[in-house]
C-alpha cells in the first residue's frame, strides 16, 4: 500500500483517521465503526474488506486506491457538496456521532437510498437513458479516468453492456486497451471475461493479443473467482490456472462417519446435480457470499477491541436482505448461516465438484424446483425423531421493517443442514446430520433481534422472551457441532445415529450442570469484570488467530488450552444457575464451544492412522468455534452491561 494510504487517510462516511477496510465498489476507505454498518447493508450495496487483514489481489488494491485519491467519495456526497445543503442542514456523519442511529442513518441514505448523488434529467424512457450511459462507458473504459467510468456506474451504465454497432462490451474494449484497473472495475460490477463479443473472442483474447499478459492472466483469475474463493476457504490454496488447472476440490478429512452412503445422501446429491445451471448459478453465488460473510467475520474478531465496541450493535448472523432477489431466496441464503464449520464444508465441497462437472460440459436433466426448494430438501434430511411440526421449514425474512418476529418465529422449525462429502477423490458421503438445536435456534433469534432492535431493552426483553420459550422446546441441550466427543462415542459403542440425533450433551468441563438443588439466581457479575475476562478471553483468541494465519499448527492447542481456562474463570464470575434464560443460554455456546475448540485443535497431532488429515479444513473449524466463544461473551456482557445499569 502507498505511503499516502498508510499515513493520511480518513474514513470516507465519517472523516475518522487511519482507516482499516475498504468498500471495493465504492471505492473509498472507511473507519471500524462506519464498516459494521456497511458489513449490515449486504454485498450488494457495499463489498468491504480489510486493508492489511484480507488477501488482495494487486491490481483490485491499486483500483480501489486510485479511486479513492481521485475523489470517488464525491460521487456518493455530491449534493452534500453544494453550499445549499449546510443551510438546509444536511451534513454527514462526523467521528464523534454514534454509530446507532446517526453514523447509520447516514450510511443508509448515502449508499442504499443513493439520496446524495447527482441526478440525471428525468425522461420519459429510462431504458435510453441508461442505453446512453452505457455507451458512454464503453468510450472511457479506453482511457484511465476510473472516477468517470464509476460515475457512469454509479448512474446505471450497465458493465456487461453489449454494443449494437461495435459489437463488444466495456471489457473488451478495457482488455484491448490494456486498462487493467478499468477491468477490475468493471469485474466489481458484474462484467464477465467470458463474454464473446461478435468475433467469437473473449476479452481475455484481446489481452492476450494485445501483449499485456498479465491482464490476460488476472481476467482468469476473475472468470474463475467464484470456485477460487470457495476452494481457498477450505483449504487455503488456488487452482493453477497457467498450467490448465482450473479446480482445486478438498477432500473431508474425518471419514470415520462417512462409511454409509445413505439412499437420502445420494437423492439430495441428485437433487442439487438436477438444478438448472441458472439454479446452480444462484446458490454458487449465495454460498460466495456466505463464505465472504464468515471470513469477513473472522477478520472482525481479530481486529476490534471487543472492550469498547462489545455493546454496539455490530453482529451480521447472516446475509442481510437483497431487495432484488425474492423472498423465499433471500430465506435460503439466511440459512447459510445456521451451518456449523464442518457442514458448510460439505457443501462447498458439493458445489465445487458440481461445478467442475458442469464446466467440463456433462449436463443433467434440468430442474424447475428453485434453490430455496433445493436447499429445504438438503437440510431436512435424517429429520430428528424429536422434532417439532408446529414451525415452518424457513423463517421469516429478518429486515428493518419487520418488527412482528415473535408470530413468524413462532412457526418455523428446527434447521436440519447438509453433511456431505462429495470430492475430486473416491466418491464417500457423510450422513446428514441433525445440526441446529433449541440452544442454537435461541442464540440466532438473538442475533435476529439484536440487528432489528436498536433500543437495548426491548432487545433484552424479546430476547429473553425468545430464549425462555426455545428452552421449553427442549428441556435438554444438543450439541452445537456435530462432530463431538459424546457423538462419537454413541456411534463406537453401536448406538447409531438416531441416539445421536435425539440428543447430544456436553460432558465434563463442556457443560453447565444442571443442580436442582440449587436455587435460580438473578445476581450477577459486575460489568467490570465480565468486561476483563472478555478481554482475557479475546486476548488469547487473537494468539489464536495469528498461529492460524502463520500456520503455526503446533500451537493451536495451548491456545486452545488458554481460552479454555480464561472461559472457565469468565463462567465462574456467574451464578451456578442464573434465573435469567438468556444467560444460561449464552454460558451454554461459552463453555460448550471451548470445548468443542480443544477438541478440534487435539486434531492438528500427528496421528500415524489419520495422514489424511486437511490441516486447512481443521483451521477453518477451528476459526468457527474461536469466533462462537467471542460472540457468547460479548451476548455476556451486553446482558450485564444492562442488567447493573438499570
Amino acid at each position: 500500500m502507498s505511503k499516502r494510504l498508510r499515513s493520511s487517510e480518513v474514513c470516507a462516511d465519517c472523516s475518522a483517521q487511519d482507516p482499516c477496510w475498504a468498500s471495493i465498489n465504492r471505492g473509498i476507505l472507511i473507519c471500524d465503526e462506519c464498516c459494521s454498518v456497511h458489513r449490515s447493508l449486504g454485498r450488494h450495496i457495499s463489498q468491504v474488506r480489510h486493508l492489511k487483514h484480507t488477501p488482495w489481489p494487486p491490481t483490485l488494491l491499486q483500483m480501489v486506491e486510485t479511486l479513492y485519491n481521485n475523489g470517488a467519495n464525491s460521487i456518493w456526497e455530491h449534493s452534500l457538496l453544494d453550499p445549499a445543503s449546510v443551510m438546509s442542514g444536511r451534513r454527514k456523519a462526523n467521528p464523534q456521532d454514534k454509530v446507532h442511529p446517526n453514523k447509520a442513518e447516514f450510511i443508509r441514505a448515502k449508499y442504499q437510498m443513493l439520496a446524495f448523488v447527482h441526478r440525471l434529467p428525468c425522461r420519459e424512457d429510462d431504458s435510453v437513458t441508461a442505453k446512453d450511459l452505457s455507451k458512454q462507458l464503453h468510450s472511457s473504459v479506453r482511457t484511465g479516468n476510473l472516477e468517470t467510468c464509476l460515475r457512469l456506474l454509479s448512474l446505471g451504465a450497465q458493465a456487461n453492456f453489449f454494443h449494437p454497432e461495435k459489437g463488444n462490451t466495456p471489457l473488451h474494449v478495457a482488455a484491448k486497451a490494456g486498462q487493467t484497473l478499468q477491468a477490475e472495475l468493471l469485474a466489481v460490477y458484474g462484467a464477465d471475461p467470458g463474454t464473446q463479443d461478435s468475433n467469437g473472442k473473449t476479452p481475455v483474447d484481446y489481452a492476450r493479443q494485445g501483449g499485456h499478459h498479465e491482464l490476460a492472466e488476472r481476467l482468469v483469475e476473475i472468470q474463475y473467482e467464484l470456485t477460487d474463493r470457495l476452494a481457498f476457504y477450505l483449504c487455503g490454496r488456488k487452482p493453477d490456472h497457467k498450467n490448465g488447472q482450473h479446480f482445486v476440490i478438498p477432500q473431508m478429512a474425518d471419514r470415520r462417519l462417512s462409511l454409509d452412503l445413505s439412499e437420502l445422501a445420494k437423492a439430495a446429491k441428485k437433487k442439487l446435480q438436477s438444478l438448472s445451471n441458472h439454479l446452480f448459478e444462484e446458490l454458487a453465488m449465495d454460498v460466495y457470499d456466505e463464505v465472504d460473510r464468515r471470513e469477513t467475520d473472522a477478520v472482525w474478531l481479530a481486529t476490534q477491541n471487543h472492550s469498547t465496541l462489545v455493546t454496539e450493535t455490530t453482529v451480521v448472523p447472516f446475509l442481510p436482505v437483497n431487495p432484488e432477489y425474492s423472498s423465499t431466496r433471500n430465506q435460503g441464503r439466511q440459512k447459510l448461516a445456521r451451518f456449523n464449520a464442518h457442514e458448510f464444508a460439505t457443501l462447498v465441497i458439493d458445489i465445487l465438484s458440481d461445478a467442475k462437472r458442469r464446466q467440463q460440459g456433462n449436463p443433467l436433466s434440468g430442474s424447475k424446483e428453485n434453490v430455496e426448494l433445493t436447499l429445504k430438501s438438503i437440510s431436512n434430511q435424517h429429520s430428528s425423531e424429536s422434532q417439532d411440526n408446529d414451525q415452518p421449514d424457513y423463517d421469516s425474512v429478518a429486515s428493518d421493517e419487520d418488527t412482528d418476529l415473535e408470530t413468524n418465529a413462532a412457526k418455523s422449525t428446527r434447521q436440519k443442514s447438509l453433511d456431505s462429502d462429495l470430492s475430486d477423490g473416491p466418491v464417500t458421503a457423510q450422513e446428514y446430520m441433525q445440526v441446529k438445536n433449541a440452544l442454537v435456534a435461541s442464540e440466532v433469534k438473538i442475533q435476529q433481534l439484536m440487528k432489528v432492535n436498536i433500543n437495548l431493552s426491548d432487545e433484552l426483553r424479546i430476547m429473553q422472551k425468545k430464549a425462555s420459550k426455545l428452552e421449553k422446546q427442549s428441556s435438554v441441550p444438543e450439541s452445537d457441532y456435530d462432530n463431538t466427543t459424546a457423538s462419537l462415542e454413541l456411534e463406537e459403542t453401536g448406538s447409531g445415529r438416531k441416539g445421536r440425533q435425539r440428543s447430544v450433551v456436553w460432558q465434563g468441563e463442556g457443560s453447565i450442570p444442571e443442580d436442582t438443588d440449587i436455587a435460580p439466581s438473578s445476581s450477577l457479575p459486575s460489568t467490570e469484570d465480565v468486561i476483563r475476562k472478555t478481554e482475557q478471553i479475546t486476548k488469547n483468541i487473537q494468539e489464536l488467530l495469528r498461529a492460524a494465519q502463520e500456520n503455526k499448527h503446533d500451537s493451536y492447542i495451548p491456545c486452545s488450552e488458554r481460552i479454555h481456562v480464561a472461559v472457565t474463570e469468565m463462567a465462574a464470575l456467574f451464578p451456578k444457575k442464573p434465573k435469567s434464560e438468556l444467560v444460561r443460554t449464552s454460558l451454554r455456546l461459552l463453555t460448550s464451544s471451548a470445548y468443542r475448540l480443544q477438541s478440534e485443535c487435539k486434531k492438528t497431532l500427528p496421528v500415524e492412522t489419520c495422514p489424511t488429515t486437511d490441516i486447512q479444513l481443521v483451521t477453518q473449524q477451528v476459526i468457527q468455534c474461536a469466533y462462537d466463544i467471542a460472540k457468547a461473551a460479548k451476548q455476556l456482557v451486553t446482558i450485564t452491561t444492562k442488567e447493573n445499569n438499570n
